[in-house]
């Protein structure tokens, strides 16, 4: 196939691209600057510019531009970014995929967020309702952003995308250095459920829904048992061989973070009922597997 893919340099972006290319697929990445080389194209998502010809000859558009979540504190300005930096690319790629002639595959970005910051124990699957606040609003504009593709009758998978674990960045990384010094803790009660899934296995199922033609629509990823907060300091911990006995209580961190421990606290049970359906296999399935894949190239060095 050949795939084009928005936001190739970021964290699952470039893994993709390299799995991709291992596979023996022809991957464009769209750059917004410098000399793109042959491998990559020019685009301007803010003002709504991507080359056609190169989405006409595609068999699959990739869209997983968007600025960093994980950065704090979300100040007014910065929120307008997270929403235009995702749904300017989306709508972008969207309205040049519904212009095209030929049948290509829309997988377009979304996140977990849409389900809300808090459903306690509660099953999300994919036809779960839209949770409140500001990423799940971000989360539906951004989805509703891809609607051109679909209108015109293209395939379109939205990535409801939970917590990729590797060494390499993402939840893990930022983790690593306090849980191997013995200092990772539990938070709050650590019953919220975390929706984890290993990068590789992240990786692997977009390659999946690629190559699927019967799938479309939101589509959750991540394991088929969220893990508890609990339950994953302790396999963090055994992993590095490391104790966890600490425990950062829920009024400290509200005092400590305001608004950012509401992230942490909330509790997401995503259910990859779509991948599961379809007939995915985990190479990573549980949290354990997961973790043993994600800190492989830790342990290596």
């Amino acid at each position: 196939m050949h795939v084009v893919i928005g936001g190739s340099s970021g964290f699952l972006g470039s893994a993709l691209v390299s799995h991709l290319r291992d596979e023996g697929h022809q991957v464009t990445r769209l750059v917004r600057s410098g000399s793109p080389g042959p491998d990559a194209s020019l685009w301007d998502p803010s003002q709504g510019r991507v080359d056609q010809v190169l989405i006409d000859r595609a068999d699959a558009v990739v869209n997983l531009s968007g600025a960093s979540i994980a950065r704090w504190p979300r100040t007014s300005s910065y929120k307008k970014e997270l929403w235009s930096s995702r749904v300017d690319a989306t709508t972008t790629l969207a309205k040049a995929v519904a212009a095209s002639d030929s049948p290509t595959v829309l997988l377009s970005g979304s996140a977990m967020g849409i389900y809300g910051a808090d459903r306690g124990q509660e099953p999300l699957t994919e036809g779960a309702a839209h949770g409140d606040g500001f990423l799940a609003d971000l989360c539906v504009a951004w989805e509703a952003a891809a609607e051109p593709a679909v209108q015109a009758g293209q395939r379109v998978c939205l990535l409801r995308t939970g917590l990729p674990l590797d060494d390499e960045g993402g939840l893990l990384g930022p983790m690593l250095l306090p849980f191997k010094a013995g200092l990772g803790p539990r938070l709050g009660k650590g019953t919220q459920r975390m929706s984890v899934m290993s990068r590789r296995d992240w990786v692997r199922a977009v390659a999946f829904l690629l190559e699927r033609d019967d799938l479309s629509g939101p589509v959750n990823l991540s394991l088929p048992d969220a893990p508890t907060n609990a339950e994953f300091t302790d396999a963090l911990g055994d992993a590095l061989g490391r104790p966890t006995f600490l425990v950062a209580p829920a009024p400290a961190l509200k005092v400590a973070l305001g608004a950012l421990s509401d992230d942490l606290l909330g509790s997401l049970r995503m259910v990859p009922a779509a991948l599961q359906a379809a007939g995915f296999v985990f190479e990573d399935p549980d949290l354990r597997s997961a973790l043993a894949s994600a800190l492989a190239d830790d342990r290596a060095s």
